[in-house]
């Protein structure tokens, strides 16, 4: 190594350093204030809690009651319970929406699919709309009296007991299904076009392909998807608030999500809102990890 060269090294060196910290800065000063700054507020607020002294005419002071907020809050009924609707919840969409997604995005990469790219736009097409126009969509098909639907069906009610369970799946369903097709059709026209051909000179037929070549090639995708769907599902909120009003089957503290909202606008206990939040985010950090290490797996 010449001199020269010598003395050019470190400045190339800060140089690299430089372009590396301006193109990855932008991303870590952007997820420290979406990510990590409220993660880190709500734990100090879950420490904390609003007593009154005395008899109660006086003042309310915060004080510092250590785990006392996730105690009370894994104690409450009103939260455990929320997690089994979450199960039920999982148990219908996850199914439904991996399993309906990958059989529409096998059906539009196959040769007997026609006019690809109206099928994938009108797919995508809800997954535009808002959450709570969706859940809006939704309420207004769902109301006897003004719903065509309902009347077609002779009076059944989606929004009354056990049954609005399924009517917000069946909301996400519209929502997300689309999403997931764009993700598994993307994937699965990656897949090397001489791969699909040796499957057909070996004798495989349409649906042989699809399911023994096809979808294997495409598990990254699939485990991502099916990540973020039980990520989704654990923060189910929208849907059901939006028909929280009008059914008698979803109360304030329908799910997780909604117990953290009631216990912080409701009841103004901001302390036992950040405890709830908190092991949510930890539920999921949890499963986030078990699935992912599943996916891993050979």
């Amino acid at each position: 190594m010449t001199a020269d060269t010598q003395a050019r090294a470190p400045g190339d060196a800060w140089r690299r350093r430089g372009a590396i910290t301006l193109f990855v800065g932008p991303f870590f000063a952007l997820f420290a204030a979406v990510i990590v700054a409220p993660l880190a507020y709500a734990v100090y607020l879950s420490l904390f809690s609003e007593k009154s002294s005395g008899l109660g005419f006086g003042g309310a002071e915060t004080v510092f009651v250590g785990l006392g907020n996730y105690l009370d809050t894994l104690a409450d009924r009103a939260f455990t319970d929320g997690f089994l609707i979450i199960l039920g919840y999982c148990l219908f969409y996850i199914p439904l929406m991996i399993g309906g997604a990958l059989g529409l995005a096998l059906l539009l990469d196959s040769g007997l699919a026609r006019a690809k790219k109206f099928f994938q736009l009108a797919l995508f097409m809800p997954h535009i709309v808002p959450g709570v126009i969706a859940g809006l969509i939704w309420l207004y098909l769902y109301l006897p009296g003004i719903s065509p639907i309902v009347d077609l069906l002779g009076g059944v009610n989606f929004l009354g007991g056990d049954q609005v369970l399924g009517s917000v799946v069946n909301i996400a369903l519209w929502e997300w299904v689309g999403y997931n097709i764009i993700i598994y059709f993307a994937a699965l026209q990656a897949i090397p076009a001489e791969v699909l051909e040796a499957a057909r000179m070996d004798g495989a037929g349409a649906i042989r392909t699809a399911l023994s070549v096809k979808v294997p090639l495409i598990r990254g995708a699939v485990i991502t998807t099916v990540l973020f769907t039980i990520i989704g599902s654990l923060q189910l909120f929208t849907e059901p608030m939006v028909l929280d009003n009008v059914s008698d089957g979803i109360v304030s503290t329908w799910t997780p999500n909604m117990y953290a909202y009631n216990e912080a606008f409701g009841n103004n206990d901001y302390g036992q809102a950040g405890a709830a939040s908190i092991i949510l985010a930890l539920l999921a950090a949890v499963l986030s990890y078990v699935v992912t290490r599943w996916g891993n797996r050979r």
